[in-house]
């Protein structure tokens, strides 16, 4: 019975982003998105609230593989913890490509809808506070040069979003996994305490 549960969860979510992604997040109604699924209301609202609760979720299960890279790195060094961070990019590259026009939805529904906006500046916000504790630690432990962390969490983060971004537009471009590690070792080159 779980089994078929999470089978039909995966469903709702596969059918979510492709119809997000063709016709848009308003464009596409639960009744769409049943169909598209193969699935009745009642199923969709045994797993989500409503729309929206499913458009946070989608979300919320990519963010989930950055969270899973920061909780591996546990006690390493902050230089080991950054590297250990790297090791997400394949995933996190691939993924952002598939879905550029959800991403844009993403971004999109932020700038109009407040709960969605709260959703999507949350992340980014632990992400900070993540980072800033992090270049923090590296500068106590004596790994790091004696920087601003809340500034350099925040280059940290407009370069992470800007690489992203641009990957989404010119996925073909550069190889965005491995500017993404290049950018990660010269930031961490730059850190280092000679």
């Amino acid at each position: 019975m779980q089994q078929r549960s999470e089978e039909t969860r995966a469903k709702i979510i596969d059918a979510a982003i492709k119809l997000f992604s063709a016709h848009g997040y308003n464009a596409a109604s639960v009744d769409d998105i049943c169909s598209q699924a193969g699935v009745s209301k009642g199923a969709f609202y045994h797993h989500f609230d409503s729309k929206q609760a499913l458009f946070l979720a989608l979300l919320d299960g990519w963010l989930k593989t950055i969270d899973n890279a920061v909780e591996a790195s546990g006690d390493l060094s902050a230089p080991e913890t950054f590297m250990q961070m790297t090791k997400t990019f394949p995933y996190l590259f691939q993924t952002a490509g598939e879905g550029l026009p959800m991403f844009l939805e993403f971004w999109l529904q932020a700038s109009r809808d407040k709960k969605v906006w709260e959703a999507s500046i949350a992340p980014y916000r632990r992400y900070h506070r993540y980072f800033t504790s992090l270049i923090r630690k590296g500068v106590n432990e004596g790994s790091f040069v004696n920087v601003n962390p809340e500034l350099t969490s925040r280059m940290i983060l407009s370069t992470a979003m800007g690489l992203l971004l641009q990957s989404l537009m010119d996925p073909k471009g550069a190889k965005w996994e491995k500017v993404a590690r290049d950018s990660t070792n010269l930031l961490i080159n730059n850190l280092l305490r000679e």
